[in-house]
């Protein structure tokens, strides 16, 4: 059964894509066969895994708008063994195009469901904002929405706008649309602030909050801009380990089946 998440915050700077780009890359070297989807037009995702956005064919945004199929977009790394359907800056153009379409809230579902079942598992970046991308990766979200959160004084700033959405969107268009958790990101566990703030988001997310954190990391913030994720780029710095980690707790309750490929 395919798995596909929306990893969505509205609120910059939380760690979105590095959790998205470095689970998709445990993932893989588990065994799943993972597909990315960037639907941030920064193209972030697709620029840390390694892929000139100046030189993408075709990507989210012609998949949106309908101009080519989800299967013609697709890009494989062959390294990391997982695929990816990239982004460019065209996709900004999307947020004005689709407002006067029908199903424009669909659209990514639709697509989706041509391909998904050729994947265990599909993860959905989407851009800092509650739009319409966001919007679409929520309703194609068919297992639910990933929420990283830093582990700083603000961290619930924008949550509560958030969780909104996800209600309205669970009322009308997906209706079994759930948080699979919240991952804290940034951690600093020098400070009593990071272990207050997990505290705090535990509260106002009962039962939602993994139990893997990820530390603040020089590691992490280095290797996107060597185009590969943390499990290439540093296998045992503690980020590595700490997204390991989480790869691990989220296959587990998903009942996966783990074959690690070294």
């Amino acid at each position: 059964m395919t798995k596909i998440y929306a990893f969505v915050n509205q609120k910059g700077g939380v760690g979105k894509t590095t959790t998205t780009i470095s689970l998709a890359s445990c993932f893989a070297r588990m065994g799943q066969r993972v597909l990315m989807v960037d639907l941030d037009p920064q193209a972030n995702a697709t620029s840390c895994l390694g892929v000139d956005k100046r030189r993408v064919q075709s990507g989210t945004y012609e998949v949106l708008i309908g101009s080519c199929p989800p299967l013609a977009s697709i890009l494989k790394n062959e390294q990391l063994g997982l695929s990816l359907i990239p982004s460019t800056q065209d996709l900004t153009g999307a947020e004005v195009e689709l407002i006067s379409e029908e199903r424009r809230e669909v659209r990514l579902r639709d697509a989706l469901r041509e391909i998904h079942a050729e994947y265990d598992y599909i993860l959905i970046d989407s851009p800092p904002s509650l739009g319409i991308l966001t919007l679409n990766a929520l309703v194609a979200a068919a297992d639910g929405a990933v929420i990283p959160v830093q582990c700083e004084y603000l961290a619930l700033e924008g949550l509560s706008q958030l969780t909104q959405t996800i209600g309205r969107v669970r009322a009308s268009f997906h209706p079994r649309l759930e948080i699979r958790g919240v991952v804290m990101t940034m951690f600093d566990g020098r400070t009593n602030l990071g272990n207050q703030v997990i505290d705090e988001v535990r509260r106002h997310f009962p039962g939602k909050v993994f139990a893997s954190v990820i530390p603040r990391s020089i590691r992490l913030a280095e290797a996107p801009s060597h185009g590969i994720p943390i499990s290439i780029y540093a296998p045992s710095s503690i980020g590595a380990l700490a997204y390991q980690e989480l790869a691990e707790e989220i296959l587990k309750s998903d009942g996966a089946r783990i074959h690690d490929k070294g």
